[in-house]
């Protein structure tokens, strides 16, 4: 009897070791292996991947919940990070401006007015607003209307003092000054649609009904600040579009030339030559447009101090703007916010200003900003320089603060094609498992492409990427393999 006992016990007792055993074996070791077989088939990768040849590649893999280090290739040594970068700004600003944080634009005078004429200036303050569009500026001449104001006996100011005067981040190329994402940068500016591109014109170019006419161009918004040098040709339906576009140094002559097919036709964002004018003239063209006539000149001064307040604009929220700064890429808007965490902690509107700022708040996030070159807010320098495992880990350290939702919301999401969701990813990684389920940051500029962010795998755990591609030959072959690597990551 005691033996029966004795072996009972010890049945049990192995049963409940085996129970153990199998709760840990179906639990964790399945999640260990397919670490370790991650880690195996991303090295194997690199490694046979033809595009990486002579290419650098910075890989950073965390765990979200612990931000534990899962895989590190060349995750310490400083890349060039392309749009990346935004990730960092946006950061940076959510912690200094906050979500709720508005862009102003006030309208001031420094006269009076007498009989519906105002017998003085106006003075269009701008507060770094990179979203106002003509119809903004049909609500403040609405709000002149109401006063009773029908004529100005004076000048229309722009006033941009609230930054800088410097245009240009200090590595932009000298090629991409007429490109939408190189604009200039000003206090005062505006942008033709709710892409937000500040500082540009959209040029849309239609064939003519008959070869060898001129193609029909027309402006958005119709301004009289942009000339148009037309020199296109059009060619029969099944001859080449072959449009090229460029704009004089320090003008605002739009040369477009080359050819167009019958039917045809094609857009291009232009960026225009001094925005703080461009404002200035698209408020007055509005003014005249909606029956206030003005007997001054347009030009660029300072509001006075004892000037008058008449009328004032508020941008949508930070939390709101991040959506077309992020899913679209917008690297105004990145030198923008720069610019205002200046302003708003320095006192001054400077990129000098505006990126100590922006390492004082990657420190306060954990950042080891040491190891960091910031030369702009956007990326489109290639002096900048971040590792990839400090992306991750502000990618990790984002999900603790209170604008967290606001910073995720606003990352592309791969697979999605409605523009303001799936943004620059709308069109890779959709199919199963990877659709809808990355979202993050794209980057590209000459030899560099990037990608960081979060994917949730098939088991459901989600991960913290960041991938730093330089030295390509093709960043299309960047796009590739950056999808690959997510495709090991989310299987």
């Amino acid at each position: 009897m005691k033996e029966k006992l004795n072996f009972l016990t010890y049945t049990r007792f192995g049963l409940i070791l085996i129970s153990i055993a199998l709760l840990f074996s179906t639990n964790v070791q399945p999640s260990i292996a397919n670490e370790k077989e991650m880690v195996s088939e991303l090295d194997a990768y690199l490694k046979s991947e033809p595009g990486l040849r002579g290419a650098l590649a910075g890989i950073s893999v965390r765990e979200l919940q612990s931000g534990g280090l899962l895989y590190d290739h060349n995750g310490d040594i400083r890349l060039r990070p392309a749009s990346n970068l935004k990730l960092l700004t946006a950061a940076a600003a959510l912690n200094v401006l906050g979500e709720q944080h508005r862009f102003k634009t006030e309208l001031y005078t420094d006269g009076r007015v007498e009989n519906s004429i105002l017998k003085g200036n106006l003075y269009i303050k701008g507060k770094g607003d990179p979203t106002l569009v003509p119809k903004d500026f049909e609500k403040v001449v609405s709000n002149l209307k109401n006063k009773g104001i029908s004529k100005i006996k004076g000048n229309i100011y722009g006033d941009d003092s609230w930054y800088d005067d410097v245009r240009y981040s200090q590595d932009l190329p000298w090629s991409d000054e007429q490109e939408y994402y190189g604009a200039q940068v000003s206090a005062l500016t505006a942008s033709p649609d709710q892409d937000y591109d500040a500082g540009t014109v959209i040029v849309e170019i239609i064939a003519a009904e008959k070869e060898k006419d001129k193609a029909r161009i027309t402006l958005y918004p119709e301004t009289n600040y942009v000339q148009i040098i037309n020199k296109t040709k059009t060619v029969a339906r099944n001859g080449s579009m072959d449009l090229t576009y460029s704009r004089e140094h320090g003008t605002n002559n739009i040369i477009i030339e080359g050819t167009i097919p019958l039917d045809a036709m094609e857009k291009e964002w232009i960026a225009v030559w001094a925005p703080t004018n461009y404002a200035t003239t698209l408020f007055a063209e509005v003014m005249q447009k909606h029956g206030i006539s003005f007997t001054g000149k347009i030009d660029r001064r300072k509001t006075p101090n004892n000037a008058i307040l008449l009328a004032e604009h508020e941008s949508e929220p930070l939390s709101e703007l991040l959506h077309p700064f992020m899913k679209l890429s917008n690297n105004g808007h990145a030198e923008i916010l720069v610019k205002e965490m200046g302003r708003l902690v320095k006192n001054e509107g400077s990129w000098e200003k505006g990126l100590a700022v922006m390492e004082e708040q990657l420190t306060a996030l954990g950042i080891q900003t040491s190891s960091l070159v910031l030369r702009d807010g956007s990326g489109i320098s290639h002096v900048n320089l971040i590792p990839a495992n400090e992306i991750t880990k502000l990618l990790y350290q984002a999900q603790k603060q209170e604008w967290y939702s606001s910073f995720l919301s606003a990352l592309p999401v791969s697979g999605i094609e409605e523009r303001m969701v799936g943004g620059t990813l709308r069109y890779r990684m959709n199919t199963p498992p990877l659709k809808g389920n990355v979202r993050a940051k794209t980057g590209t500029i000459s030899t560099v492409s990037s990608l960081s962010g979060y994917v949730e795998t098939v088991g459901g755990k989600t991960f913290v990427f960041s991938i730093l591609l330089n030295n390509l030959m093709d960043e299309d072959d960047g796009k590739r393999i950056e999808d690959n690597i997510i495709n090991i990551l989310a299987n």
